[in-house]
């Protein structure tokens, strides 16, 4: 979804609610093989609210679930929000990849708990150096568009 800073309250309410494009075609064909779920730092809304403003744009039907902060209580900018998602799906962190388009607030903290991670990049900013080494067991990706997802 893209994110319209000047924009206030619940996602679902916005006057403009869009796709980053290319992202209808890369769910539809990732969903086919793989559960695909929504891990965002809105403050201000729910599941619920999360998932209609994912119907708005026709992309829900490839959503499996919604972790935010209201349903962990666990901002997505730390490496805990990562592990209670693991937990509550019960399965290991090498599993699952994150992709985000922030790499302090998305890339790293996935790192950070163990979670593979690819930062979309369409703005092709520089990569910030890593601070630390990952296990061996994770990936990082840069990509500069959605497609680039699909084999």
């Amino acid at each position: 979804m893209v994110d319209f800073p000047s924009a206030n309250g619940k996602m679902h309410l916005w006057q403009n609610v869009e796709t980053v494009k290319g992202a209808t075609t890369t769910l539809r064909q990732l969903a086919q093989k793989h559960d695909i779920y929504i891990a965002t730092n809105a403050a201000d809304s729910n599941e619920q609210d999360i998932q209609q403003a994912f119907e708005r744009v026709n992309l829900a039907q490839y959503i499996s679930g919604y972790f935010c902060f209201a349903n962990t209580g666990l901002h997505k900018t730390s490496a805990d929000f990562y592990q209670h998602i693991i937990k509550r799906l019960n399965v290991e962190a090498s599993s699952i990849t994150m992709v985000g388009d922030t790499f302090a607030k998305d890339v790293l903290p996935a790192l950070e708990s163990g979670v593979n991670a690819v930062w979309y990049n369409p703005k092709h900013l520089p990569q910030p150096a890593l601070n630390k080494p990952f296990t061996k067991n994770q990936s990082f990706t840069v990509i500069n568009q959605l497609e680039a997802l699909l084999p």
